[in-house]
């Protein structure tokens, strides 16, 4: 696979309008395929394809035996020519596994941490978020990557945590800020209902994006990845690239969406 060092990202104009910025989310199912082969630079390779300025990853393996010891958030990033943050949900002895953000725009991390596991469930795998500013134009463009769990009832407290003081309410008033990842849940789940009853889904806000289902990637029929945006963001477009390399890649569908900034976005 050729390696991809170059800053694939790009501001954009559009018929002359404001600055978009491109955000792609993917769960990457640390980088085995739908035909059961590890390939982290087909991984690359999808998201390469789409351009984006900023990417959020989710079931990422970083030294674990079971994918070959490779730090994969590491790999990806140098391939696409990104600075990366990483998140470990999980982490034992030196073997991590979790999500991160990575992007060619000036950023600084904010927050990572993990969000709440209901009491009753302890062996279920734990889950985590991840925040960082990214800076777009002189405003800092607040981005938090999470991996919701399978249960609904954790679920519900997930994201309830993730609607709350300690996340997205502790965003200054009125900044842009998105919300996307991996929530295992349709919009018939109460956790997509908690999340967009504090923003907006970006599907909702494109013209023509429908429901772009995102799982599973050799058939989507599931709309189970989400970003969910702020009163300062303006979505443009919302996409699920259906290729063969993306039916591959990962059971995943990466979610490509194009935003610009409100005029009074906070800098």
């Amino acid at each position: 696979m050729v390696e991809m060092t170059r800053r694939i990202g790009r501001r954009r104009n559009v018929g002359g309008a404001e600055a978009m910025v491109r955000i792609l989310t993917y769960n990457v199912h640390r980088c085995v395929g739908t035909d059961r082969w590890l390939d982290v630079g087909r991984v690359a390779e999808v998201i390469a394809a789409q351009a984006p300025d900023i990417v959020a990853l989710q079931e990422l393996d970083v030294g674990r035996a079971r994918t070959g010891g490779v730090d994969q958030a590491h790999q990806i990033a140098r391939r696409l020519g990104m600075a990366f943050h990483f998140n470990a949900a999980l982490q034992v002895e030196e073997e991590r596994y979790g999500d991160a953000i990575l992007t060619t725009l000036p950023e600084r991390l904010v927050r990572a941490g993990a969000i709440p596991a209901h009491p009753r469930f302890s062996r279920l795998e734990p889950r985590g978020a991840i925040w960082v500013a990214v800076n777009v134009g002189g405003a800092e463009l607040q981005i938090i990557n999470t991996h919701l769990g399978l249960v609904p009832r954790e679920q519900r407290l997930q994201a309830a945590a993730l609607a709350g003081p300690d996340w997205v309410g502790a965003a200054p008033a009125g900044a842009p800020l998105v919300l996307l990842g991996d929530m295992n849940a349709t919009p018939r789940h109460a956790a997509y209902r908690i999340l967009a009853s504090r923003l907006n889904d970006a599907r909702r806000l494109a013209p023509g994006a429908g429901r772009a289902p995102t799982f599973p990637s050799t058939f989507p029929v599931l709309a189970i990845d989400h970003v969910f945006v702020s009163a300062a963001v303006s979505v443009a477009a919302v996409r699920t690239p259906l290729d063969p390399l993306t039916r591959l890649a990962s059971d995943h569908l990466p979610l490509v969406v194009d935003i610009s900034l409100s005029g009074n976005a906070q800098s």
